[in-house]
Formats: structure tokens, C-alpha cells, sequence
């Protein structure tokens, strides 16, 4: 569909429904702006996306093809990356400077990918300079088709809670703290929904419930840099989903979100009709910091309790957590492997990449890297060069190797940091993280099997404690203090897909990387060509585009 079709489509309606021969099409048209406001009481600049902080909502269905046409009205390139969606053979969108051409100041750029075999909670955000800290984020939410069950009865209604911590600096600021070589310090407060709630009863309520009835609350961790726990008032809650997976629905009186995850959870009304709250707090920190949010019983009388419940000390209980996590292996649901027929655990490992954290200056400016290598973009997008097949010119493959030396995280060298994965490889990666930190890591483009987490150092024979049956597909994993995490995942979609630190700082400054897997045959049964709309920037930007892919 051509561009004047999507913007008439547009000015009709902030979002339309077109039915095609194929697969249903939703319209958004998003005009990105700066504007004041005040989420910790001061004033500061925040990224709206038609006027709203968070952005609006993408509710989507499994299948469907979602166009969002971008205008950039900020004083800096942007892009937008849809956290969770896995973009099959379509790295094209992913959003990510290592994959596409910033979207200019004055112009607009239209994103287009499908929710292909996707269910469940996912959000997007700015992916250029330090936006994520001035806002520009948003739910995604892809629903299931009416005609697959899922595995509870509908809630009366769904909820989305997008929490993170906040600075009260701006993103221009911010930025400045990181390339002179400071550290962003402790953030300032936390937000739910883009506000920070008083706690003393004269909050507007956020959420509604009615007396008896069943909600679903699709919380994300949106934050820069403190993992979460979330709590209600009064309420259990039933854990359903995570990051596109149906999960066996064990009950938690709190759940602690790491930055980059989603969760689902239903709650029911069961109580005293009053107000509760919402509350959520930093965990792992010195100092917490709380925030909270007010649930109004409809017809209930009564404030909330000023005593909130407390969250939970340490990071072991939070591992206990991670431990009782499990897919739901017999629910139905837009996923490759239905009725838990893909048998993860037998399949043999081709190939273990370990991945090692570490922390250090360069010429006095502080850095991260992964196994030594600090990575960063350059003029070119790395997808780019290889597809104008001039990779050569702007970066070397697997400058970094799959068994890390002991002292890897002693000396740090400045590239970009590429490694080629044979397509329809079975990977394992291990992260290690030798630091005092929670850290928490998201690989685009896959769903992986998140096997399991332990105190220590990996070798081998820690295998016999993976979870080879039942571990949740998702996203995004974090890695506790002195521990290493451990995932596995088919390397069925060819395309260059970033593996990055979810702490926007880390990943700033260098902690990430980017897995490049192509198709031997450069079919598009494999892989989509370039867009003819494209941007193109770098050395790339005059070159004759290459001969298409064949069918």
C-alpha cells in the first residue's frame, strides 16, 4: 500500500481496520513531539506521542500487519523498536540502529510487521540517543483470535500497567552524564503509567474494579535501570502469561518485573469494596523507592490503607521465583511448537556461545561490554552493509569468541560487535555476570527457552540443572549477582537481531551485540527483501540497490 493510501487511511482515523484478502491491516499514525511536564513534580522534557506520555496503545490480534507511519517532530533522529515482537524474516523493522536509518527531524518514516504466530504483552520504545529517558514508550498488546481458547475465562477487563524508574534530568542531560564518562547515578522516583502516585488517598484511581469480577493486568518493566516488584494491596495475584507464553497459573502475593519483562496476571475483586493500591517498588537498591497506584472498587467506600505491604529482601527470593516459573504446556495459543509438541530438550546443541559482562574506562570514559567489546554503531546500519554486500567496509565478523578468556573484562576494545549463527542452528548462551548488579539482557527477533539460572560460574556439566520441559519462551532474562543464566533457542530467523542489555545505560555505552544469521539459498521464503521505502545513510546511501533475493 502506497503512502498516500496510509495517510488518507490516517487522517480518517487515528487507527482503522482493513480487511484484506490476507491478514487483517491496523493504521496508526504517530506525530512524536517534546513537551513539559512534571512526573516527579519537576518540570522537565517528555517525548508525547499524539499528545500522550505513554504512548498510545498498539491492540493488536495475532496475524495481524501493523503499520505505524512515524512523524518526527523532535530536534534529533528517532527510532522506535517494538520490544518482544519477533519480526519474522523481517529484521527490516526491528528499529534498532544496528538495522535501520534514523527517521530525521522534519520527517516521517512507516514501519510495517506482522504479529506472526504471537500472542501477549509487549511494549515499544525509543531506541535513539538517551529518548527512552524523556518517555516515547507504549503498550503492545497482541490478543489471541476468538476462535483459539485460552487457557481462563475472558476478565472483565485488561489493564495495562507499564512501570519503570524515572530521572528527574532530561534525556539531553542524561546523555551528556554518559559520553563524558559519569554513570547516570540513582534514579529519582518511579512511575506508573507515566505518573507518580501520592499514596495519601487523594490520587485519582488508575483502575477500576467491580465487586466479584475477574481483571487481567499486563505489567511491563519499562525502566532504565532497577528491576521491580509489584504488589496489590490486599490481593493475590495469578500469574497467566509472560512475554507471549501461557504460564501455569501459580498464585504470588508479589512478583518482581526485571527491566525488559512482561508479566500477566488476573485479580480478582474479592475484598471489602474500598480503594487498594498498586505498588511498586526498586529492588536490589540501597534505597527503595515506591510508587503506587490507586484500585477503586466500583461503589466501594473508603481510602486505601496508608500501610502498604511490604516486598521481599534479597535477590534469592527473587531466584525462587525465577525457579517456579513454568509454560503451560497444554494450552492452545499462536506459538510454533502447539500442545508443547516442540520437545526443546532433546534437541541436539549446536553451538554455546558464553557471554561475559564487564565494566571498565577507555581513556578515562566509562564503558560496557560483552566479552571485551564494547559495541558501537556505526554510519552505516550493519543490516545495510551486509545486504549492499559491503560489510567488509564497515565491520568484521566474531571479533569476540564463544569461550571468553578468564581475564576478558580487564581491557576493553571499541567496534562493532557482529557474530555470524548458521541459520537453523540449536544455540545455547550463557551470560555470566561477575558484577554486584542485577543485569538484565533481550534478544530480538526470537522467543528462547529460558533453561535456568545459578549462583557460580557455568561449565558443562551444570546442564543436568536445566529445565529441559517445561521453561517459558520468552524475551528477556535477567542475571542475578555472581550467577549465570543459560537459554537455548532455534536459530530459525534470518536476519541481523540485536542481543542487548535492557539497562539503557549499559546498552548505551556498549553492551550489546548483534547476531547475524543468513539464509544460504538468500530466498525470500527465508527472508524479506529491503523495503523499497528504506531509508538508506552511510556509504550505502548513493549505491545501486543489490539484485532481489529469489523467490
Amino acid at each position: 500500500m502506497g503512502r498516500t493510501k496510509l495517510l488518507f487511511f490516517s487522517l480518517i482515523s487515528t487507527l482503522v481496520l482493513v480487511v484484506h484478502s490476507g491478514d487483517p491491516y491496523l493504521f496508526y499514525t504517530w506525530n512524536v513531539h517534546y513537551a513539559t511536564q512534571s512526573p516527579l513534580g519537576v518540570p522537565q522534557q517528555v517525548i508525547l506521542i499524539n499528545g500522550q506520555f505513554p504512548g498510545p496503545v498498539i491492540n493488536s490480534t495475532t496475524n495481524n500487519n501493523v503499520v505505524v507511519n512515524v512523524f518526527n517532530h523532535l530536534d534529533e533522529p528517532l527510532l522506535f523498536t517494538w520490544n518482544g515482537i519477533q519480526q519474522r524474516k523481517n529484521s527490516w523493522q526491528e528499529g534498532v540502529l544496528g538495522t535501520n536509518c534514523p527517521i530525521q527531524p522534519g520527517t516521517n518514516y512507516t514501519f510495517q510487521f506482522q504479529v506472526k504466530d504471537q500472542i501477549g504483552t509487549y511494549y515499544y520504545y525509543p531506541t535513539t540517543a538517551l529518548h527512552r529517558a524523556s518517555g516515547g514508550y507504549g503498550a503492545l498488546v497482541v490478543h489471541s483470535r476468538s476462535v483459539i481458547p485460552i487457557p481462563f475465562d475472558r476478565p472483565e477487563a485488561d489493564y495495562n500497567v507499564l512501570v519503570g524508574d524515572w530521572y528527574t534530568k532530561g534525556q539531553v542531560t542524561l546523555k551528556k552524564f554518559l559520553d563524558s564518562g559519569r554513570s547516570l547515578g540513582r534514579p529519582d522516583g518511579v512511575l506508573i503509567n507515566g505518573k507518580h502516585g501520592k499514596g495519601d488517598g487523594s490520587d485519582e484511581p488508575m483502575f477500576t474494579m467491580i465487586p466479584g469480577k475477574t481483571y487481567r493486568f499486563r505489567m511491563c518493566n519499562v525502566g532504565m535501570k532497577n528491576s521491580i516488584n509489584a504488589r496489590i494491596q490486599g490481593h493475590t495475584m495469578k500469574l497467566v502469561e509472560i512475554e507471549g507464553s501461557h504460564t501455569v497459573q501459580n498464585m504470588y502475593d508479589s512478583l518482581d518485573v526485571h527491566v525488559g519483562q512482561c508479566y500477566s496476571v488476573l485479580v480478582t475483586a474479592d475484598q471489602t469494596p474500598r480503594d487498594y493500591y498498586f505498588v511498586a517498588s526498586t529492588r536490589f537498591t540501597k534505597e527503595v523507592l515506591t510508587t503506587t497506584a490507586t484500585i477503586r472498587y466500583v461503589g466501594g467506600k473508603g481510602p486505601a490503607s496508608p500501610e502498604l505491604p511490604p516486598a521481599p529482601v534479597g535477590w534469592a527470593w527473587s531466584l525462587s521465583q525465577f525457579r517456579s516459573l513454568r509454560w503451560n504446556l497444554t494450552a492452545s495459543a499462536a506459538r510454533p511448537n502447539p500442545q508443547g509438541s516442540y520437545h526443546y530438550g532433546k534437541i541436539n546443541i549446536s553451538r554455546t556461545i558464553k557471554l561475559v559482562n564487564s565494566a571498565s574506562s577507555v581513556d578515562g570514559k566509562l564503558r560496557y561490554a560483552v566479552n571485551g567489546v564494547s559495541h558501537t554503531n556505526p554510519e552505516t546500519p550493519l543490516k545495510l552493509a551486509e545486504y549492499f554486500g559491503v560489510a567488509d567496509k564497515v565491520f568484521k565478523y566474531d571479533i569476540i569468541k564463544d569461550e571468553p578468556a578468564a581475564d576478558v573484562g580487564n581491557k576493553i576494545m571499541i567496534a562493532p560487535n557482529v557474530i555470524n549463527i548458521t541459520h537453523r542452528d540449536f544455540v545455547e548462551i550463557i551470560f555470566e555476570n561477575h558484577e554486584k548488579s542485577v543485569q538484565s539482557w533481550h534478544l530480538s527477533g526470537y522467543a528462547f527457552f529460558a533453561v535456568a539460572i545459578e549462583p557460580g560460574v557455568w561449565t558443562p556439566e551444570k546442564r543436568k540443572n536445566y529445565n529441559l520441559i517445561d521453561a517459558v519462551s520468552r524475551n528477556t532474562i535477567q542475571v542475578y549477582p555472581g550467577c549465570w543464566a543459560a537459554i537455548m533457542t532455534p536459530i530459525d530467523n534470518p536476519g541481523m537481531w540485536n542481543l542487548r542489555s535492557s539497562l539503557v545505560e549499559r546498552h548505551y555505552l556498549g553492551q550489546q551485540l548483534y547476531i547475524s544469521v543468513q539464509s544460504a539459498g538468500r530466498s525470500v521464503r527465508d527472508e524479506y527483501l529491503m523495503p523499497e521505502s528504506d531509508l538508506l545513510c552511510g556509504i550505502v546511501k548513493d549505491l545501486p540497490k543489490p539484485a532481489p533475493y529469489s523467490a
